[in-house]
């Protein structure tokens, strides 16, 4: 019986499928991991081999043949491999589309997995251009002098910039008056001298002691939470703990949650390193991500730096694994593979016996506990770097007082005192745009978009109304729709409107804008960030993003306008999300000599949550919400998994999520399991988004290993439900957003 190759496609079906091999390869050549062109319906895709096996269930006259063995030497590594696996069984994911999200877009295409080569044109030893073979051929004479004039060659792809025809250097490679070399494009370049550009700053006693524990683990592994406050230095202690891994010829992988922290981030390392660094997020275009993909599986980078997907990348000689912000939930990846990265990073160390230090001033609820039980080592950083002394907060009561866009009078007293003292304001506002509604005046009618439960936000600059769910934009009408009347107001206030009234306010000073509106083009972030680290006095209005690892030591006025959002959400994490972001903000400012001021504007300036997060600080309402969760029985002390449906008709993902529901309750008395509630169907807090209706079926396991038993029983039956077909549906496991 010949060998029948069982691979992983890029589908959503969480199966594998059978093909015989190419013809003509060696059975030797058939490793798990190689990647094979085969056909796929009517096309052809490129699938991952997973096992070589003697017998099928699909009849040998119906298995086609493989098309093509694209690799020689499987392109992940076998830890890679395995973490794969492991992520799409816990995950519930097809194993398919789980390669698809750690293979670089080009390897997923079919392109070979080596760097790029290309030739280069060379005058041949001893050629000359007064040789008697070129007295009649003066495009050859004229080509071959061009020639000599590049010692180190002509790349092919110059040959039209150099006017040098293809016919003439092919008549002159006949004649042996050049030769062609294939090599890579960009010469490996290997690491010599010092690996440190920079002297290292000196480290607290806090910090000597985080970095000798952490130190004397590296040899294995071990997760580290380095709970540091804002401003502590836990990046110095990244830093050194970095060059320890270097000079033991190992590479480092860190990871960082926005893309825009990147140029920032990278700027630091390479002042601080004379080391090989590779940058991978969704910003570079595929080839730049699959150059330095390459070049971290084959040890030519010795620093790898990357936003979630960057997990994957394959290193040939690891060392360490740092996670920075820890916390946040950019990490949680929202649609098709619905993995997170903190999660996945720490099995990815325990497999490759890798140390993994996770960073943050304000630790995820999960990672605390893990510390208190003794899974993470907790390292503590209470003292700000370099004497910097920590914000002073003020809760400013706005009941009753006139606001101006949201900016109270004693907000503009503090502003403008900052901004004569030479120094920084920071402007913190949770909501892009100009308005986060448009109200009719006299009959009620707000902006309310066609497609979801939910109002569209007004854009005065682009002058749009724009929904932040669907992306749906339309032109603000001239008049009301409801009753035709003109006195359509704003409601609500915006970065725009923050920004065009803070310029009214101080016509003297720059006004800079940080969302995702003002930073969508390429480069314009690191313009802003040259723009305020000249130190000159400037007001900085943006959203969450100004929240995330900036370092601003100009900054000494850190001003919330609203912090009541997260006060009452349905959502048992907005207390966590909001006290984070307010400890994140208000850690801008003071971070250098002068002392720092944080100013929460709120109508609940005596809530009980704002009151300790103010004055006892982030791990005194962390004890407290931990507390709070284990009374309840709400994560971490519980397991959560989502299974959300969408469909065209009302109820139709509501009776598809019922039938999935019987089948669990079913499942549940015959596997014996206990400890397990289904919470629903009810519908989605935002019923309906982007034209569709939403539902969902929560289930809650007061254990990891029997809900999870059940999920990998359950799946096959919803997937064969009559309704399967006719609704979207997709299962989130560790779900951090419940809408």
């Amino acid at each position: 019986m010949p060998p029948i190759l069982r691979l992983a496609l890029p589908s959503p079906l969480r199966t594998l499928f059978d093909y015989r091999p190419p013809a003509g390869v060696p059975h030797a050549a058939l490793q798990p991991g190689v990647r094979l062109r085969v056909p796929f319906g009517r096309r052809e895709v490129v699938g991952v081999l997973v096992e070589v096996v003697t017998h099928s269930e699909v009849p040998e006259a119906k298995l086609k043949p493989a098309l093509e063995l694209l690799d020689s030497v499987p392109p992940l590594p076998p830890a890679l491999f395995k973490l794969c696996l492991w992520t799409a069984q816990y995950y519930q994911h097809s194993l398919g589309d789980t390669f698809s999200w750690a293979l670089p877009v080009l390897l997923r295409q079919g392109e070979p997995a080596e760097a790029r080569q290309e030739r280069f044109w060379h005058a041949a030893t001893g050629a000359r251009a007064d040789d008697p073979r070129l007295s009649r051929a003066p495009r050859q004479r004229d080509a071959l002098k061009t020639i000599a004039q590049h010692p180190q060659g002509v790349a092919h792809s110059l040959l039209g910039q150099l006017q040098l025809s293809r016919d003439s250097l092919d008549q002159l490679l006949r004649k042996g008056l050049v030769r062609v070399e294939t090599r890579r494009t960009h010469q490996v370049r290997s690491h010599q001298g010092s690996w440190l550009l920079q002297p290292e700053l000196p480290l607290n006693q806090e910090q000597r002691a985080a970095f000798e524990a952490i130190r004397a683990g590296i040899e294995g592994f071990q997760a580290f939470l380095l709970a540091g406050v804002t401003g502590s230095g836990k990046t110095e202690v990244y830093l050194q703990l970095i060059h320890q891994i270097l000079q033991a010829g190992k590479q480092a992988l860190i990871l960082i949650p926005e893309i825009n922290l990147g140029p920032q981030t990278l700027a630091r390392f390479e002042q601080r390193f004379n080391a090989r660094i590779a940058l991978l997020h969704s910003n570079i275009n595929d080839r730049e991500r699959l150059d330095a993909w390459l070049a971290a599986r084959d040890g030519e980078a010795d620093i790898i730096i990357g936003t979630r997907s960057a997990l994957f990348t394959p290193m040939k000689n690891p060392g360490l694994i740092i996670l920075d912000e820890e916390h946040d939930a950019s990490y949680k990846q929202q649609e098709g593979l619905r993995y997170h990265a903190r999660d996945l990073a720490i099995v990815r160390a325990r497999q490759e016996n890798l140390p993994i230090v996770l960073g943050s001033a304000t630790p995820s609820l999960e990672s605390l506990h893990n510390a208190h039980i003794g899974r993470y080592a907790l390292l503590k950083l209470t003292q700000r770097a370099g004497g910097a002394q920590a914000p002073r907060f003020l809760r400013l009561d706005v009941k009753s007082r006139p606001l101006d866009s949201g900016i109270s009078g004693p907000l503009q007293q503090a502003m403008t005192q900052t901004l004569a003292a030479g120094q920084q304001v920071l402007v913190f506002l949770n909501r892009r745009g100009f308005a986060p509604s448009l109200l009719c005046h006299d009959c009620g009618w707000l902006s309310q978009c066609p497609r979801c439960d939910a109002r569209m936000t007004l854009h005065q600059r682009h002058n749009e109304l724009r929904c932040h769910h669907c992306g749906h934009a339309e032109r603000p009408p001239l008049s009301c729709p409801e009753c035709n009347r003109v006195d359509l107001r704003p409601v609500g206030a915006g970065t725009e409107r923050a920004e065009e009234r803070l310029g009214i306010l101080f016509p003297d000073f720059p006004v800079l804008r940080i969302d995702r509106d003002s930073t969508s083009r390429k480069g314009s972030m690191e313009q802003l960030l040259g723009v305020i680290n000249r130190g000159e006095p400037c007001l900085l209005v943006g959203t969450q993003m100004l929240a995330k690892g900036h370092h601003f030591p100009r900054v000494t006025l850190v001003a919330i306008l609203d912090a009541d959002g997260g006060l009452f959400s349905a959502d048992f994490r907005a207390s966590e999300r909001m006290a984070q972001l307010i400890v994140q903000v208000a850690g801008r400012a003071g971070r250098a000599e002068e002392p720092g001021k944080v100013i929460i504007q709120t109508h609940l300036a005596d809530h009980p949550l704002l009151v300790q997060l103010t004055e006892q600080g982030y791990f005194a309402f962390a004890d407290q919400a931990l507390s709070e969760r284990r009374a309840a029985g709400l994560p971490p002390f519980s397991h959560l998994a989502l299974l959300r449906a969408e469909a065209q008709k009302p109820g139709q993902a509501e009776d598809f999520l019922d039938q999935a529901c019987s089948e669990a309750e079913q499942l549940l008395m015959e596997l014996g399991l206990s400890g397990i509630e289904l919470l629903g169907p009810v519908p989605a807090p935002m019923e309906r988004r982007a034209g569709r209706f939403r539902a969902q079926l929560l289930l809650q396991g007061s254990a990891r290993a029997p809900l999870h038993r059940l999920m990998h029983a359950w799946l096959p039956r919803v997937e064969q439900l009559p309704g399967s077909r006719s609704v979207r549906w997709s299962l989130d496991i560790d779900p951090i957003d419940l809408f």
